[in-house]
């Protein structure tokens, strides 16, 4: 049985990023943001969406730039440092033990212990109310090797990212399955797809 709620935002769980920023005047900061996601594959893109009254948001608004750093179990602590504390009285960077790593597209420092680091670009800003959402250009993506498997794919899942859900964040256990695995010869027929033993015709 299901209860009908007011509208909110249910959509779980996200992925918890560190947003670096470098402001006009030389600051750099980082803060968390979890209302992000892809927009389009090609050209690639993304948003992060902010509120305007967030420290970094003046940064966002007169650089047009920001490095999106994926997170891990490891920099779980951090994530939730910089998504409380404001970098208006705190240097992150410094407080947390992160290494600002040079990007090359953009002069705005990236998180050298995240596994993913991509450099972006806004390229729109739309106000839709509490928050703006900033649409980007990705202009590089820096993938640590050390999570190349020995197929040469990159795996992240050996780097155990982490997730976001409605105020917790959550590690990622187990794979369950590839994309298409469903279709896939010899593998779930479509009775089988709630986890339920198909039944075998009585005699």
């Amino acid at each position: 049985m299901k209860e009908t709620w007011k509208p909110g935002n249910m959509l779980y769980p996200l992925p918890a990023v560190l947003v670096s920023t470098r402001g006009t005047d030389g600051t750099d900061n980082l803060f968390t943001v979890a209302w992000t996601g892809t927009i389009c594959t090609n050209p690639p893109m993304l948003y992060i969406s902010v509120r305007k009254s967030r420290f970094s948001y003046k940064a966002l608004h007169e650089t047009h730039e920001f490095g999106l750093n994926l997170t891990t179990e490891k920099l779980v602590r951090a994530v939730d440092y910089c998504g409380v504390v404001s970098g208006r009285d705190h240097d992150k960077f410094n407080d947390c033990h992160l290494t600002k790593e040079k990007a090359d597209k953009i002069n705005v420092p990236l998180v050298a212990e995240s596994p993913v680091t991509i450099e972006c670009r806004i390229v729109e800003e739309k106000e839709l109310g509490s928050h703006v959402m900033m649409i980007a250009d990705v202009l590089a993506v820096h993938a640590d090797t050390r999570y190349m498997d020995e197929k040469g794919r990159f795996a992240l899942e050996m780097a155990h990212p982490i997730v976001y859900s409605h105020g917790t964040y959550f590690s990622l256990e187990k794979p369950l399955g590839t994309f298409g695995y469903s279709v896939k010869k010899n593998h779930h027929r479509r009775s089988d797809f709630y986890g339920k033993k198909k039944r075998q015709s009585e005699k």
